[in-house]
């Protein structure tokens, strides 16, 4: 298998590559982008996770760690944009990944972890079932706000 790690500064092309593959368009170069990037690497409460194979990095996911003073005070975590390279799907890394972030969330104490999906596609919502999550212990809402 590979191995689990943060994304380092330094690897923000491949993580727009595979993120290519996850939205229609590859995340472009700007400004904003590159602070965000900054303000990821500099934050406790969130980590970009990859699995690295032989020199390649090869799976992606976004950990976010949000306080609460519910559950005694015990922090959540919500995993966004999970990602596997085209050409190294069905290998498990992707639930590598996945478990990584799940690990990385109980060593933070949360008391659970949240997942959303956009995609329309079964295999996709089988994947995150075999991972443990349950599509029907909550309802999932979104308001996409306009850009300005």
């Amino acid at each position: 298998m590979g191995t689990v790690r943060p994304i380092k500064e330094d690897e923000l092309d491949a993580l727009r590559d595979l993120y290519g593959m996850l939205f229609e368009e590859t995340p472009a170069q700007s400004p904003a982008v590159e602070a965000a990037w900054d303000t990821i690497q500099n934050e406790e409460s969130t980590v970009v996770l990859g699995v690295e194979y032989e020199g390649t990095l090869v799976s992606t996911c976004q950990l976010s760690i949000v306080p609460s003073i519910s559950h005694g005070g015990r922090p959540f975590g919500v995993i966004e944009y999970v990602v596997t390279h085209e050409d190294y799907r069905g290998n498990g890394f992707g639930r590598e990944c996945i478990e990584g972030a799940i690990e990385r969330a109980r060593e933070r104490d949360c008391y659970k972890v949240l997942l959303q999906t956009g995609r329309d596609d079964s295999r996709v919502h089988d994947f995150y079932e075999a991972c443990g999550f349950d599509p029907d212990a909550k309802t999932g809402y979104s308001l996409l706000l306009d850009e300005t």
